[in-house]
């Protein structure tokens, strides 16, 4: 597949807009993340669009909510606008309780298209991915730093396999469905006094 300079055009705007974060419990760059998405996207067959949107996935949540979704309107189109927005549960800050947040997007991934269902099952298995490894390396200290907690957090991944298999099935969401049980069976194995 060929891509063309958008995908340039978006790394540098993703750059711009997280370039100063960092990943939770760590100090790797929060761009890591995004250009992992968009690999994971990139390898499962997603075009350019799905793979812009890989990049961006977190921009409008997280760096300017309504406003920066309307930038990448104007900068890579409706198409990749609506995935980020697919992508995001919310637009404000401080945002809306945690589990309510989780809920109303679980809800309204189950009947997300095939292309959306793509990017967010790349950014979960990212997300899972790094979690296992914070967890081997620094065992359920690392509950802390979520705002689910352990067990809140073990539920969302585990809802968020089962609403992304309905009416789909796909590589990617093997990968994740694989990484969930592995996580909960980390998890498990270290106990929890919550």
């Amino acid at each position: 597949m060929d891509y063309s300079p958008r995908i340039i055009d978006a790394f540098a705007f993703a750059l711009e807009l997280h370039g100063k974060q960092v990943r939770k419990l760590s100090a790797v760059p929060y761009i890591t993340h995004l250009m992992a998405v968009a690999a994971i996207v990139g390898e499962h067959g997603g075009d350019e669009d799905q793979l812009i949107a890989g990049l961006l996935h977190d921009a409008a949540e997280d760096q300017g909510g309504l406003e920066t979704l309307a930038t990448i309107r104007e900068l890579f189109g409706d198409t990749v606008a609506g995935y980020v927005e697919g992508c995001t549960d919310s637009y404000t800050i401080p945002k809306p309780p945690w589990r309510a947040r989780k809920e109303a997007f679980i809800e309204r991934i189950e009947g997300a298209d095939p292309q959306l269902k793509l990017i967010v099952a790349a950014d979960k298995l990212h997300n899972v991915r790094a979690t296992i490894t914070a967890l081997r390396e620094k065992g359920n200290a690392i509950w802390g730093g979520f705002r689910g907690g352990r067990d809140d957090t073990l539920w969302y991944y585990a809802e968020l396999v089962r609403v992304l298999a309905k009416g789909w099935s796909h590589p990617a969401l093997r990968d994740l469905a694989d990484e969930v049980d592995a996580l909960q069976r980390r998890a498990q194995a270290l106990g929890y006094e919550g």
